[in-house]
């Protein structure tokens, strides 16, 4: 496979002064204890749970497809932003975006696992596509025209409507720790159901929002909280689970300070034993909440900027470590130029096929 993330730039040179680190760190806690992602993946951990076969054939069909097939590994196109931040905000950066086709003819030519965008989206084109990359149905959403804005994850389709457009699997957002996340957690784990029964996947944007979540950081990214929202994630039947790079710790204290009260249950060593500060430790901490591996995680590419192939790359090379699935990558790929975009889900999917990153 031709490494074209090689093309004038080292991994190392991208990486700049974390090279080394990222590269060589032994992480905390083994990967003995793991599930890894494999060309067995399905055969090795999937076949005795409860999933339908038709789940486990649509479950191959991901991982079967494009540039990373029967790897083990996954590389996603996620345009869902069109909804959850302003088609606007989203697509003015690149207007040709606008036009849903080009969402799917983007994932395509990235030879992306998969598509995941709205009911709208696949529906606008889905006799043409359907048949040629796996489609990935986002079933809820949060919207921002409400006024004054509010953060709530609603369901925008059903799974009846995601299989009869030809979908293998259906993407869901909890917002855990959230006014709403109760009633949040309820729908899911009816869609998710019901989507088993249709023989569809379930993937799941476990992701926090509760403003006690931000002090002295953002403890949206705390390892310790966002490896639980994982494991409750799994605990409703999400078969993956889509989660934000953790970029600190200890949020449980920090929240049970905001509060002046008892925030929450953790363990001492959580923190000593099974942690440190390091990236690929706290992201090997969200891999063991997604029942050490069973449930693949795909981590988030985050918001586009000045240093986007760079900090790619970085979140690839930790998530792979760490022992992850995959990267879903969204706002970095489809705000830049059509090639651009292409070219940066091919030096991604270059740290998934490097066999010189191996598992930390």
């Amino acid at each position: 496979m031709t490494a074209t993330l090689l093309e004038g730039s080292s991994i190392e040179s991208l990486l700049g002064k974390e090279a080394e680190d990222l590269l060589t760190y032994k992480a905390k806690v083994s990967k003995d204890l793991l599930h890894l992602p494999g060309p067995d993946f399905i055969d090795r951990v999937w076949i005795n749970s409860d999933r339908h076969p038709q789940v486990l054939r649509n479950l191959q069909q991901l991982y079967g497809h494009g540039r990373l097939a029967n790897t083990g590994y996954l590389s996603i196109l996620p345009v869902d932003q069109g909804i959850e931040h302003s088609a606007g905000a989203s697509f003015a950066p690149n207007p040709i975006y606008f036009d849903p086709e080009n969402i799917i003819k983007l994932a395509i030519a990235a030879e992306c696992n998969a598509v995941a965008t709205t009911l709208g989206v696949l529906g606008s084109v889905a006799r043409k596509y359907a048949h040629k990359i796996p489609f990935i149905a986002k079933i809820n959403h949060n919207e921002l025209l409400t006024a004054p804005n509010q953060f709530d994850q609603v369901l925008f389709a059903d799974v009846e409507q995601a299989w009869n457009l030809g979908a293998v699997a259906i993407g869901a957002t909890i917002y855990f720790g959230s006014e709403q996340s109760t009633r949040q957690i309820q729908e899911i784990s009816q869609a998710f159901k019901r989507a088993h029964e249709l023989g569809l996947v379930t993937i799941l944007w476990c992701y926090l929002r509760n403003s006690n979540f931000k002090q002295d950081q953002d403890y949206h990214l705390a390892a310790d909280l966002t490896g639980q929202a994982n494991h409750l994630g799994v605990t409703i039947e999400a078969d993956i689970i889509k989660q934000k790079l953790p970029e600190n710790n200890n949020g449980y204290a920090a929240v049970t300070k905001a509060l002046g009260e008892s925030y929450g249950k953790t363990n001492e060593r959580i923190y000593t034993d099974l942690t440190t500060d390091h990236p690929i430790d706290l992201t090997r901490y969200q891999v063991l909440n997604c029942y050490c591996g069973r449930a693949g995680l795909i981590n988030s590419g985050g918001a586009s900027g000045k240093n986007d192939f760079a900090e790619a790359i970085r979140t690839a090379i930790i998530n792979k470590r760490a022992g992850g699935t995959g990267l879903i990558s969204g706002r970095k790929t489809f705000q830049r130029p059509f090639a651009e975009g292409v070219k940066l889900f091919h030096a991604i999917q270059d740290v998934y096929l490097s066999p010189d990153i191996a598992i930390a």
